[in-house]
């Protein structure tokens, strides 16, 4: 396969039909990430639907995605502040 190569804007060879393709992965990406981002919606729809609130299950989420300590430390950080603005 021939590819054509222009100047590229940092004076650098460009590949057009790599660029291309790339272009053309990232937007085939950015198609299925909107379909997974309306599917965690349609998730949390029904959540709300059977009573649960979705705020907190995104927190659960969030909460999930870290390490124990990671967390741990956020939390004990988050109570000192809380604290010294006669918040607890």
């Amino acid at each position: 396969m021939d590819q054509v190569r222009e100047e590229g804007m940092g004076g650098g060879q460009v590949a057009a039909d790599e660029l291309r393709l790339l272009i053309e992965r990232a937007e085939r990406l950015e198609e299925e990430k909107k379909g997974i981002m309306d599917d965690i919606k349609d998730v949390m729809a029904e959540a709300k639907g059977r009573g649960y609130d979705a705020k907190a299950i995104k927190k659960i989420m969030a909460i999930r995605k870290k390490k124990k300590e990671e967390y741990q430390e956020e939390e004990a950080i988050l109570e000192t502040y809380m604290h010294a603005l006669g918040m607890l």
